[in-house]
């Protein structure tokens, strides 16, 4: 497989979307809790900056993995949500969180 073939190849674009600091914490957050306005999600989020949460959001709603639900109000109220490949992802994540428990309990 060339380097060509190889950069448009759909699982490698996902996982590298995946890999992003912080992206899965971000959809496993989103995933757990349905909707979550912007404040709320970065105090779920220990350490990550508004800045680096906000490039990420804009990344995966770019992609459709997530939505931005927009509401002019004062202030505005921005929340966003698993987007129907988010909710495909969430179902992935689940299992992981199997394994993990599984995991724990067998080392305890």
């Amino acid at each position: 497989m060339s380097l060509e073939e190889h950069s448009e190849c759909p699982s490698e674009k996902l996982l590298g979307l995946l890999a992003g600091q912080w992206t899965l914490k971000i959809l496993w957050v989103l995933g757990n809790n349905g909707p979550t306005r912007f404040g709320k999600l970065r105090r779920k989020i220990d350490g990550i900056s508004a800045k680096v949460l906000t490039e990420r959001l804009r990344k995966l709603e770019e992609e459709d993995i997530i939505y931005r639900d927009y509401k002019p109000t004062i202030p505005p109220q921005v929340t966003y949500g698993l987007a129907s490949k988010g909710q495909d992802l969430a179902e992935v994540l689940a299992l992981i969180d199997k394994v993990a428990k599984k995991w724990k309990k067998s080392s305890t």
